[in-house]
């Protein structure tokens, strides 16, 4: 293979070139403080901005800048119920149909209560609601798409769409889809304007940010409330909440048993021009596709480049290399790019569950959102409001997410050391199912 990669590459998310994270000056550590959040990405700063609007103030901690994780390095692509059923095709038969219907709607309407967000707090962050289009890898993952469609449109009425193979070069230009689904309610945004202008949004409602400050532990006291030991000093906290995802570090041990982090790997091309763009992408959407090793891609917010990412590697790979092997998957699904050059190559943690669901709630009067299992922009938005509703216990339903049991497994301390085994099993059923690289 040809050096795929662009003078002047650069291994870093391309958001941060419109949105870098920042520390501004840091501010003081209050004494105390009404609710301390550990993680400054887009759980714990929707938390911090539903409180501040209820009066309530709140601190945001994270060892990195506000931002700086994969809350700044996703895809931008965001979806209601359509990311539920995306790994867990046998969700009806594990939780039973009415249970999953509720967890449905109340995904469908995380949705539509964050388009309400953008609007009402005017958050500067390419939102657009483009659609999503999922390609089937084989003929037999027809059948999942089929049931994913159903599952969506019994929650949300008629917004999922099955696409034959003979119309798939409607929404994109391969012959390398059996078929697959179009989902109406779905979006892309720029990632790294979406948490900058969160935080922006959290601070106008009085929350204090304070990136650059790692979270060493917590005690909890006699009365309930907490002691968090920081690399800046000492806050006394009436409320704690873990916001850490897959960055979930020792300081909080019981999250971390529960939580897989996976790095997940993107690049950007260099500048190909609108046009070329559309002929490869009609549509404009989002993409993804139903492999175990799976793909996602986009057009950037511009319609100027592509955006694709995949899990190019199940071992910590550094992302230059990375960035060859998306190159590889990017022209063997659109030949067309081959020879187009690559500018940015980037990696960030996500976390999975091990039951594949989001999760939050409170454990030992902690409270947690966690686990977006990939798809964490309207999860995570939609979850941290739901633990201010929690703290400020004035919700008048409870989270059909928060009555899902989190797992863990025994001697599991949060080390993933299965992940290369599980990639080979993954990578050897997509070839069974007959997906193989082009030669």
């Amino acid at each position: 293979m040809t050096d795929p990669f662009a003078p002047g590459f650069v291994e870093r998310p391309y958001w941060w070139d419109a949105a870098p994270p920042t520390i501004d000056t840091a501010p003081p550590l209050p004494d105390e403080i009404e609710v301390a959040i550990i993680g400054g990405g887009i759980a714990g700063l929707s938390t911090a901005l539903e409180l501040g609007r209820n009066g309530v103030k709140s601190l945001v901690l994270d060892r990195e800048m506000i931002g700086w994780g994969a809350s700044s390095r996703n895809g931008g692509a965001l979806a209601g119920a359509g990311s539920l059923g995306k790994v867990r095709p046998d969700l009806a038969d594990v939780l039973g149909k009415k249970f999953l219907q509720e967890l449905s709607e109340e995904s469908e309407g995380a949705f539509e209560s964050f388009e309400a967000l953008v609007a009402r707090e005017g958050l500067d962050c390419d939102f657009v609601r483009c659609g999503r289009f999922v390609g089937a890898h084989a003929p037999k993952a027809m059948d999942a798409l089929k049931r994913r469609a159903e599952l969506i449109n019994a929650a949300a009425g008629e917004q999922a769409f099955i696409i034959p193979k003979n119309r798939v070069a409607e929404e994109i230009a391969t012959d390398r889809f059996a078929g697959g689904m179009v989902l109406h309610r779905a979006g892309s945004l720029h990632p790294a304007k979406y948490v900058r202008s969160l935080g922006q949004a959290a601070e106008r409602n009085g929350a204090i940010l304070a990136g650059g400050t790692e979270v060493r532990g917590y005690r909890r006291q006699a009365d309930g409330s907490f002691v968090v030991d920081t690399s800046r000093g000492v806050v006394r906290a009436r409320h704690v909440m873990a916001a850490t995802n897959g960055y979930t570090g020792k300081a909080t041990p019981w999250h971390r048993r529960r939580l897989i982090p996976v790095a997940s790997y993107m690049i950007a091309t260099e500048e190909i021009g609108e046009e070329r763009v559309r002929k490869a992408l009609p549509k404009l959407r989002v993409y993804g596709d139903t492999k175990k090793v799976l793909y996602y891609f986009r057009p950037s917010p511009d319609y100027r480049r592509i955006l694709f990412g995949g899990r190019a590697s199940f071992v910590d790979a550094d992302t230059k290399r990375s960035g060859a092997t998306l190159y590889r998957f990017l022209t063997d699904l659109l030949p067309e790019f081959e020879g187009t050059k690559v500018t940015h190559s980037w990696k960030g943690n996500v976390a999975f569950a091990f039951d594949m669901m989001p999760h939050v709630g409170v454990e030992d009067g902690v409270h947690y959102a966690m686990a977006c299992n990939g798809s964490g922009v309207t999860t995570m938005t939609h979850l941290g409001t739901v633990v201010a509703q929690q703290i400020l216990g004035g919700s008048n339903s409870i989270s059909a997410f928060a009555r899902l049991p989190f797992p863990t497994k025994p001697f599991y301390n949060g080390n993933p050391w299965f992940l290369p085994i599980v990639g080979t099993a993954y990578q050897l059923r997509d070839r069974l199912d007959g997906w193989r690289l082009r030669n």
